[in-house]
């Protein structure tokens, strides 16, 4: 779980990074919503390595202090509808730039960029919902380890007889 955390960090990580990076080519909503997608992804390639990396560090670093809880139901569900939104408006961009007349004058680059960030999107809503079932896992296993026996809802083996 540790994995999924630092991976949603470090995609959640690339939105400050949108009004910093790039700027729209031309006028218009489609323009600065193709320009954001491809900030996303430019800030994608720099910060998820980083991350992974920071966290890979933190895990195996941290031997002596008890393990932390797994990532939450917050941080799932904002990675989740995070996905959604990249989703969507990537398939809108993708929809502006396959239209007649095409948004931009060569929108096979961009088409590229915006097919890649529907891939992302769906991507990032897996992640989210990896986050979302581990923890409800890990809520179902600590119920089950703090339940006594005797009023387990599973039936008892001859081991626990």
């Amino acid at each position: 779980m540790w994995f999924f955390r630092f991976l949603a960090i470090g995609l959640l990580s690339g939105i400050p990074m949108i009004p910093l990076l790039h700027s729209p080519r031309g006028d218009g909503f489609e323009h600065l919503r193709l320009s954001a997608i491809m900030t996303l992804e430019f800030s994608w390639f720099l910060l998820v390595p980083i991350s992974l990396v920071v966290g890979a560090w933190k895990t195996f670093s941290s031997s002596e202090r008890p393990r932390p809880a797994p990532p939450g139901f917050v941080l799932g569900g904002i990675t989740f509808a995070f996905g959604a939104l990249v989703l969507h408006q990537a398939m809108a961009a993708s929809r502006w730039l396959n239209g007649s007349p095409s948004g931009v004058g060569d929108p096979d680059g961009e088409y590229f960029m915006a097919a890649f960030a529907e891939l992302s999107g769906v991507a990032i809503m897996i992640v989210g919902i990896v986050i979302l079932i581990g923890r409800a896992v890990a809520i179902i296993d600590s119920r089950e380890a703090n339940t006594p026996p005797a009023f387990s809802s599973r039936p008892l083996t001859g081991r626990q007889l």
